[in-house]
C-alpha cells in the first residue's frame, strides 16, 4: 500500500518538473543571424585600382551592444593565388579605427551601440600593378564577429563570408 502512495506522488511530480527544467534552459547566448552586412563598392577591379569593403553593424536589441570584436581575413582560395598582391590603404569610417595587420586584424566599432543603431567599418585596399589577374582571379574575404549585449550577459558570434573583387588585368 505505502508503495503505491509513493508511486502516485512521483507521477504527480513528474510534470512540475518537467516545466521547471524548460523554463530554466534558456539559453545565455542569442543563436539569431548576425546583425551585420557586408559589401564590396566593385565587383571587378582593375589591377593598380582599389576597391573598398563595407560592414554595417545594427542593434537589433533593447539594449545597447557594449562590446565588439571583428577580425578580417583573406579566405583561403584567395590566400593561394599564386602571384596576387594587394594591400589595406585606408582603414575605418565611423569606428575607433583598425590595427594595423588588417588582414587579420580588429575592426573597432564605436559602443556602446544604442538600440536600433547602425555603425559602419571600411576597409580600402588598393591591388598591386604586377599583382596576379584574369576571369578566374578573386580577391575574397571573412569576418569573424562576436558581440556582447544585455550588460554581458548575452552575445552572439559567427562567420560571415564578404565578397571581395575580381581582379581584371586591364
Amino acid at each position: 500500500m505505502r508503495r503505491t502512495h509513493l508511486s502516485r506522488a512521483a507521477l504527480a511530480a513528474c510534470p512540475a518538473v518537467a516545466v521547471g527544467l524548460l523554463l530554466s534552459a534558456a539559453p545565455a547566448r542569442a543563436d539569431g543571424p548576425l546583425p551585420v552586412t557586408a559589401v564590396s563598392d566593385r565587383q571587378t577591379t582593375v589591377r593598380g585600382g582599389e576597391f573598398t569593403l563595407t560592414m554595417t553593424l545594427t542593434n537589433p536589441y533593447d539594449t545597447p551592444i557594449q562590446f565588439v570584436y571583428q577580425s578580417v581575413q583573406q579566405t583561403y582560395d584567395t590566400s593561394l593565388e599564386k602571384d596576387l598582391k594587394f594591400t589595406a590603404t585606408a582603414c575605418g569610417t565611423q569606428t575607433n579605427g583598425c590595427s594595423d595587420n588588417v588582414h587579420g586584424g580588429i575592426a573597432r566599432y564605436n559602443v556602446p551601440l544604442a538600440p536600433g543603431a547602425s555603425s559602419t567599418f571600411t576597409i580600402t585596399y588598393t591591388i598591386a600593378p604586377d599583382s596576379a589577374c584574369g576571369a578566374a582571379t578573386r580577391i575574397d574575404f571573412y569576418s569573424y564577429l562576436y558581440y556582447e549585449y544585455k550588460g554581458g550577459e548575452a552575445n552572439n558570434s559567427g562567420i560571415i563570408g564578404i565578397p571581395g573583387t575580381q581582379v581584371a588585368c586591364a
